[in-house]
């Protein structure tokens, strides 16, 4: 068994409550806890957050880094830093408002230390209640159709994922991309050859509020959509024709009215939804 880093970053606009939840159900939480935990304080945060991050490092069953950076950088330095910081080589991530279910860990990390480089799994969306389940995600779960269906989507939900460090930073690591740094990562990882999978399973609760639809939509959305479309052409993840498609049918997406674009999303993207078709064979 090898050891391994959770790696959380946390800011200003994270509420003190539910990054109590999301420590305690990742760390004490877990049947297989982390051995390392690096909890990535990016700027300043108010003083609710504040205590409940010096009570995380106080209680803490397992060693903990507590870096903090004096001004905001954004989650890709933020995390790039966190990593740096990590004494191991898989690294599970972790957002500061979701909740990892307790054999998360136990059922992740083996495949890691079988060979694979990336590895991500099944969630359930939620409202503040825990017992309130307004969707699930489901993943591809074969290697050809994980790489097929990244030419078109993330198919990877960022807080799920356990990697090995040596692969995202063979792939470059986090790069600033508006808000896409994520699937720019994965789909750089991918294309330099990284072998990934999921677990079907959901093993991870993932909080989407008030908003949390709106802002998948709108302007600087789609300016981060077309930067990441652009630079996946760039580097010949996708094809021209590809580039047309998703710029087309995921710009579509951005402008709908809110409403429209919650219905879509559970029933083509949170269910596992089919891919345009004619798409060009990688």
């Amino acid at each position: 068994m090898e050891s391994f880093t959770l790696l959380m970053p946390v800011y200003r606009g994270d509420d003190a409550a539910h990054f109590r939840k999301a420590f305690t159900s990742s760390v004490a939480g877990q049947t297989r806890r982390p051995d390392q935990v690096v909890l990535v304080q990016d700027g300043p945060v108010g003083p609710e957050l504040a205590s409940a991050l010096e009570d995380a490092v106080r209680e803490s069953p397992v060693p903990m880094v507590h870096h903090r950076i004096e001004e905001n950088v954004g989650l890709a330095r933020a995390l790039t830093e966190g990593l740096a910081r990590s004494d191991h080589d898989i690294v599970a991530r972790m957002d500061a408002d979701d909740i990892s279910l307790p054999e998360r860990f136990a059922k992740q990390v083996p495949l890691v230390e079988d060979g694979l480089e990336l590895v991500g799994t099944g969630m359930f969306e939620f409202l503040d209640d825990v017992g309130s389940i307004v969707g699930r995600r489901v993943p591809r779960t074969e290697h050809d159709d994980i790489v097929r269906y990244a030419r078109f989507h993330d198919p990877f939900s960022h807080p799920t994922v356990v990697y090995r460090r040596s692969a995202v930073e063979r792939a470059g690591g986090y790069q600033p991309l508006g808000l896409m740094e994520d699937y720019w990562l994965f789909a750089r990882m991918i294309d330099a050859g990284a072998r990934v999978g999921t677990l079907a399973e959901p093993l991870v609760m993932y909080r989407v509020g008030a908003g949390a639809y709106a802002r998948r939509g709108g302007l600087a959305q789609w300016r981060s959509e077309l930067d990441l479309q652009r630079a996946m052409r760039r580097i010949g993840f996708t094809s021209r024709w590809q580039l047309v498609r998703n710029v087309t049918v995921r710009g579509v997406y951005r402008f709908v009215p809110e409403p429209v674009r919650k219905a879509a999303y559970r029933r083509l993207i949170a269910r596992g939804g089919p891919i345009p078709q004619h798409d060009a064979t990688p």
